[in-house]
Order: structure tokens, then C-alpha cells, then sequence
């Protein structure tokens, strides 16, 4: 067996553990593996002799990878002044499954990984290594070319972002995480009656040029007629899970781990009287969102 051979070996033992540094970083399987290979790429062309830690040092290997590959999203960007779309989810030849990359936005939480795309390249970087894989604020430090102080300060806003901050008390936040819920559910059953069971009858959508299909009114009236309309395109439903918007419970639709609308309500008691579509590029970038805790047992 070459060196060559015995670094392979040892490299798909933390496989596993690579890719999951990357998707958290990325938000897209497919980016991961391909980041996942190029540190490969780098790795066999490397001296590891001298490395004790092989894991630590692939995982810094990845990140700087990852960060190159976030850094370059960005630059498309600021170039394209606001303007991109939310990448679609392709399943390419002999690449990802889009179930096996819903399944694993699943387990990360869709959430999360959306309120992620929302930090700087930096900040994600910090965040993801420190917050979520206990890297030290020394090691990120060099990863992202700035001091430790510097990196835990990035890691801290953008811990904050995450978490974000509730504008209304706990008693509120669960009932309109009941309200969107029931929403979401009477969405994914195609269930009317439960649909317009949460409505309100004067019920009031409006969204942005983006958030609608061509053809359809930008601001819809009435339960009967918004209920019947949502039904229709509820095919991204599958992809919707509630969050923070603005420090309220609302829904990010997200396939594929890249945000694709949000959707703000208004709760009139305790029924749904008004949602706000997000899907405009410009508009999705201002929201504020943040991850919505579980809720307590």
C-alpha cells in the first residue's frame, strides 16, 4: 500500500464528518461533496506526515474551501446588485438526490440553514465551526484571516442573527406557532375545510411581483377565495417550516436549503387575517429571520 493509498483510507473515515462541515456551511449537498472532493484534492497533493490530528486538519482543509466557495456566491451576488435568484434544486447525473438532500435539511433544520445564507461568508464560517463543531476561536482565526478576538466577535453576531430575538411574549409566540402550524398542516393534507378553519373570512394576501405565478392577482380576498388559491400553489408546502420573521412566527419556504419566499401573517383573534409573500431577491435579503426554538415539552 502507497502513502497515497493509506491517506485515502484514512480521508473516508471522516468522510461523513466532512460533509456534514460543509452542507452546514453551504447549504447544498451537491456544494458539499463537491468541497468534500476538492479538500481531497488538496489533502493528497499535502505533506501529512508531520499531522497527529488528520480529522482537525481536514476540517480546517474544508472550511477553507468552503469559505472560497461562499466568498465567490457573494461576489455573484454584489455583481448581480440583489437580483438572483434562489438557486433551483437540479438533480444532475450520478449527483444529489433531492430526497436525500431534503432528509438531511431536515435533520440540520431548514431554518437554520436558511437564517445562515443570511450571514456574511465570515460570520457563517465562525459561527459554524466554533457554535456547531467546538472548533477553538484560535483555529477559526486562521482559517478566516483574522485575530481570535476578531473571530469570536464574528462567531457572536452571528449567533445572535441566529437566535434571534422575540417581540412578543412567550404566552403569544406559542399561539401563533399553534395557528401557523395548523396552517402549514391543513397546506400539506390539502385539507380546505382545516384551511379555512385558521382564516379569518376577511382575510387579506398580498405578495411582491415574485410571489406569485403569472396570471395570478397580486392581493387575494376573502377565505373562500384565498384558501382555494393557496391550495392551488402549495406545492412548495413540503419545503415550509416556520421561523422567525421579524420576531414573529411566520414561514420560510426554502427547497433545497436556498430561500425561496417568506410568508409574514397577521393574527386576528387567533385567526390568520392577513399574509405578506416575500419572494422578490431584495426583499428577502432585508427580512430579519431567525430560527424558531422548539417548542417546550
Amino acid at each position: 500500500m502507497t502513502e497515497n493509498d493509506g491517506l485515502a483510507t484514512r480521508f473516508e473515515e471522516h468522510r461523513a464528518h466532512l460533509r456534514g462541515v460543509a452542507y452546514r456551511m453551504l447549504g447544498s449537498l451537491s456544494e458539499a461533496e463537491d468541497a468534500v472532493q476538492e479538500s481531497w484534492l488538496r489533502a493528497s497533493r499535502a505533506d501529512t506526515s508531520g499531522v497527529e490530528n488528520l480529522g482537525g486538519w481536514l476540517t480546517t482543509v474544508v472550511a477553507r474551501v468552503c469559505l472560497d466557495l461562499l466568498r465567490s456566491r457573494e461576489a455573484r451576488r454584489e455583481e448581480l446588485h440583489g437580483a438572483q435568484l434562489p438557486e433551483p434544486l437540479v438533480e444532475r447525473e450520478g449527483g444529489v438526490d433531492p430526497e436525500q438532500e431534503a432528509l438531511l435539511a431536515d435533520q440540520v433544520g431548514l431554518a437554520l440553514l436558511v437564517v445562515l445564507d443570511t450571514l456574511n461568508p465570515a460570520e457563517r464560517i465562525a459561527f459554524v465551526l466554533h457554535d456547531l463543531f467546538a472548533v477553538p476561536f484560535e483555529e477559526v482565526a486562521s482559517i478566516v484571516g483574522r485575530t481570535p478576538e476578531a473571530a469570536r466577535q464574528l462567531a457572536s453576531r452571528a449567533r445572535r442573527r441566529v437566535q434571534g430575538a422575540a417581540a412578543v411574549p412567550e404566552a403569544e409566540l406559542t399561539r401563533q406557532r399553534d395557528v401557523v402550524g395548523a396552517f402549514l398542516a391543513a397546506l400539506r393534507a390539502g385539507d380546505l375545510d382545516a384551511l379555512l378553519a385558521v382564516l379569518d373570512p376577511e382575510v387579506v394576501v398580498q405578495g411582491d411581483r415574485a410571489a406569485l405565478p403569472p396570471g395570478t392577482p397580486a392581493e387575494l380576498r376573502g377565505a373562500g377565495t384565498v384558501a382555494t388559491q393557496i391550495l392551488k400553489l402549495a406545492r412548495g408546502a413540503r419545503a415550509a417550516r416556520p421561523a422567525l420573521v421579524e420576531g414573529r412566527v411566520g414561514v420560510v419556504v426554502a427547497p433545497g436549503a436556498r430561500l425561496l419566499r417568506v410568508l409574514r401573517f397577521t393574527l386576528t383573534d387567533g385567526k390568520i387575517a392577513r399574509i405578506d409573500v416575500v419572494a422578490e431577491p431584495a426583499g428577502l435579503r432585508q427580512l430579519d429571520l431567525a430560527v424558531l426554538d422548539a417548542p417546550h415539552a
